[in-house]
Parts: structure tokens; C-alpha cells; sequence
């Protein structure tokens, strides 16, 4: 089971730098990128099965305002590989994206894959850093585009 904690802590998209949150610019005709950054706080999490669960976060600013929740749904896919679905629910609407996740706990391939909202259509990618021994606070960077 530690696994299983250590890969959903770590999936909490979260990224490099705790930081600001920043907010959706209004849409144009051409593409503009965009960051938002926050540190994930792990609240909860449920087994499902012996390879699903999924994972709750309160996303919070470098104030430590709460500025969005996130969730996650993790299938393993291997003894040493995570599949995730991960879902912002930020200001401005809702920001989908997939990554992989390894036995060390270590996020690659953070895709945004689309949103609602202010989010429709974006794509982009996404970096998560562990801030914490026990894998319940990350750093994430969401940066996307959208046209």
C-alpha cells in the first residue's frame, strides 16, 4: 500500500515551484500561453481495487489561500507504473490532463488535454515536485495555450 501512497501523493499534479495562481487571460484569435501555479495539499484518498484509486487535493496559493481543488484517478498499470487522470477545478472552469508516474514517485509525460470553461480547447503540460518527505504537499506547474 505504501506505493500506492507515495505514487497518489506524488501524482497530485503538482509541479515545480509553489507559487502564485495565475488566472486564464481573456480568449484570443491568436495562441497565448498561461501558468497557474499552486501547491496540491493531499486531503483524501479511496482504493477502489488492487489497481485503481483516487485522490483528492486542496489546491492553495504561496499565501495559502485556497484558490482550487484538484482530483486524480490512478490506475497501475505495472508494479512500477501509474497511469493518471487528473482533473483542476480552478477559477474559470475545469483543466483535464494524463501523466505517468513511476515506483520512485517521479511524474513525466503531464499533458493537459483539455478543459471546460475558460479552459476549452487547452493543451499544454504539466510538472509536479514533491515538497514533502510523506508526499501529501506538491509544487505543481500547469502551462497551457489554447487558440
Amino acid at each position: 500500500m505504501k506505493i500506492h501512497t507515495t505514487m497518489g501523493a506524488a501524482a497530485a499534479v503538482a509541479i515545480v515551484g509553489a507559487g502564485a495562481f495565475v488566472l486564464p487571460a481573456a480568449a484570443s484569435a491568436s495562441t497565448t500561453t498561461h501558468t497557474l501555479k499552486f501547491t496540491a495539499e493531499t486531503k483524501s484518498s479511496a482504493a477502489f481495487s488492487n489497481s485503481t484509486e483516487a485522490e483528492q487535493d486542496t489546491d492553495v496559493n504561496s499565501k495559502g489561500k485556497v484558490v482550487g481543488y484538484d482530483m486524480l484517478y490512478l490506475a497501475f498499470v505495472s508494479s512500477t507504473t501509474v497511469a493518471i487522470n487528473i482533473t483542476v477545478d480552478v477559477n474559470g472552469g475545469m483543466l483535464y490532463g494524463t501523466a505517468t508516474l513511476n515506483g520512485e514517485g517521479v511524474v513525466s509525460n503531464g499533458k493537459v488535454t483539455g478543459g471546460t470553461g475558460s479552459f476549452k480547447g487547452a493543451t499544454g503540460k504539466f510538472t509536479v515536485k514533491s515538497l514533502n518527505k510523506a508526499g501529501t504537499r506538491h509544487a505543481v506547474t500547469i502551462t497551457y495555450s489554447k487558440k
